[in-house]
């Protein structure tokens, strides 16, 4: 065989990341071939598990095994190159820096081809001889160079490291299994070997595993900034959008004002310039009879003097100017009307806003049901746990911890602990409501205090015109219409409860910048009835979205 085919069959055997012989090879799906080591170290430190050599990108990190028939070819090619020194090479190469030198040679010291674990001796080609062929030294056992052979005996005893302590998960020699380990447990060094291996193989998998979860979890991480950037921009759109047509509005109001302003001078220019030029007229008339006035007041011809004082009788007509006026204008009310105008203006995109927001938290509404085992036993509830009214009598109910008994309270049986919820209450007709979530732990037996830092966010009405968000603390609120149908929105995430007048499609009051930290309930009282006049129920309604 040449010595070019003998290269291109020693090619064959050789992994193409370390360039030497196989090691374990394993094949990937793609047919090409890697010592298990050197794939599972190029995996380790590459974002994406692909082939090395054609790039085949796998999306889950595949499960290798060994290629026992590759394997097998390449002992036998190691075999009998152990056998037959390399035709290629017509001298002994010298071993390099990081190879096992031979411990035989004096003077350049050879590259090892076998460390021998009965001699503790590594050889090179020439030294190797006597182990293959003397039947003495036959029986002892090769393997790969290795360095610091002496690390393969037992200190203590000074023998091979030939068993594996189950017990204290260690290598020992033959002594050491009669004398200090002697009611241990052993195996050989190959049967602990390989049990050790299938747990680094597995402790691999779970490892890649876990790669595995947190490269999704990057996928989804990255995705959710994906979700949330697309709506800042769509927020930022629509806003800069109502922004604008807002600035429009006040830039056609100003160009209003001014120019009504503007109009009021303009018409009292106008009738300045024609008193003044009706004066000019009757100044020019004036003048040329007071020039023929003059003439005649001059001459000495008696004669003439009368005759021409005859034609002056009748003096040119003119008008009576002592009460003529160009009262200025008046620009009272200009200004304030044009803000009203702009005012309606924006009440009117306000409004607009607003319906578009609340058809977009209406998305999230939920189906809220009471939950008859927190009822005040004066509460009355319906049949489907969708009203709730105050009866005016204690009924004898079971005082089940639950079931709250200084408060006409009722929650609902959802819990909010994730994401965003919104549900409808009806509150038409009620002079007296208070309506919200509440921590799922709140007390049921003891006083409480409505608000946030104890794990409220309620609003309520009192008197039927008290708006009040228990906010601790309080806010009075000054509400440009009734609310008969009452949203509430909550945001987990976000720390956000708000409440919408629905049928105005406006916002009434948002609680924003809460952490919460336990589950959310709804929240209802519909307090007493106050001789009738606050008998009206709260009823939990379907949501429809706003047109």
């Amino acid at each position: 065989m040449s010595a070019s085919s003998n290269q291109r069959s020693e090619d064959q055997f050789l992994c193409s990341i370390c360039l030497d012989a196989f090691t374990d090879p394993v094949t990937t799906s793609c047919g090409h071939n890697f010592c298990k080591h050197c794939i599972s170290q190029h995996w380790d430190v590459s974002l994406l598990c692909k082939c090395p050599l054609c790039n085949e990108i796998f999306h889950t990190r595949p499960q290798l095994q060994v290629n026992t028939f590759i394997k097998e070819l390449v002992s036998k090619f190691r075999h009998e190159a152990e056998q037959k020194p390399s035709s290629s090479s017509s001298e002994p190469q010298a071993a390099k820096p990081g190879e096992v030198p031979c411990d035989v040679c004096t003077g350049t010291r050879l590259k090892a081809l076998k460390s021998c674990l009965g001699c503790l001796t590594s050889y090179c080609q020439a030294h190797l001889e006597p182990h293959l062929t003397l039947s003495g030294l036959k029986r002892h056992q090769l393997v790969e160079p290795v360095e610091k052979l002496e690390d393969r005996m037992c200190k203590k005893h000074d023998k091979p490291l030939e068993l594996f302590c189950r017990t204290d998960q260690t290598c020992v020699c033959m002594l050491c299994s009669v004398l200090d380990h002697k009611t241990h447990e052993f195996v050989p060094l190959k049967e602990g070997y390989e049990g050790k291996k299938a747990e680094l193989e597995k402790t691999e998998a779970e490892i890649q595993q876990k790669i595995q979860e947190r490269r999704l979890k990057i996928q989804e991480l990255e995705e959710s900034v994906r979700i949330s950037r697309a709506a800042a921009d769509r927020e930022k759109a629509e806003g800069v959008q109502v922004f604008t047509a807002l600035m429009e509005a006040v830039e056609r109001c100003l160009k209003g004002f001014v120019e009504e302003i503007e109009a009021k001078q303009k018409d009292s220019e106008n009738e300045a310039e024609d008193f003044i030029e009706d004066l000019e007229l009757e100044i020019c008339e004036l003048m040329k009879r007071s020039s023929k006035v003059e003439q005649l007041s001059l001459s000495e011809d008696h004669l003439h003097l009368l005759q021409g004082s005859s034609s002056l009788q009748d003096a040119p007509p003119t008008r009576d100017w002592t009460e003529v006026r160009v009262n200025p204008p008046s620009y009272d009310g200009t200004g304030v009307r044009a803000v009203a105008q702009l005012e309606r203006t924006i009440r009117k995109t306000m409004k607009k806003l607003f319906e578009a927001e609340l058809q977009r938290v209406q998305q999230y509404a939920v189906d809220v049901t009471l939950d008859p085992e927190t009822a005040h036993p004066k509460l009355l509830l319906s049949d489907g746990g969708k009203q709730v009214r105050h009866g005016g009598v204690w009924r004898d109910l079971p005082n089940n911890p639950e079931r709250f008994s200084l408060y006409t309270i009722v929650l609902g049986q959802q819990r909010f602990s994730s994401g965003r919820s919104y549900f409808e209450v009806q509150v038409k007709g009620k002079s007296n409501w208070d309506l919200g979530v509440t921590i799922e732990s709140i007390s049921r037996k003891d006083r409480i205090k409505p608000r946030p830092q104890d794990g409220f966010w309620v609003l309520w009405l009192r008197d039927g015109n008290n708006y009040t968000a228990l906010a601790g603390p309080s806010v009075r609120l000054h509400l440009q219409s009734v609310p008969e149908k009452v949203g509430v929105l909550v945001d987990y995430e976000g720390g956000l409860v708000s409440f919408y007048d629905v049928h105005a499609a406006a916002l009434i009051f948002s609680f924003t910048g809460c952490c919460f930290t336990e589950k959310l309930v709804p929240f209802f009282d519909p307090c007493n009835n106050a001789d009738g006049k606050n008998s009206a129920p709260l009823i939990i309604c379907p949501v429809q979205k706003s047109v």
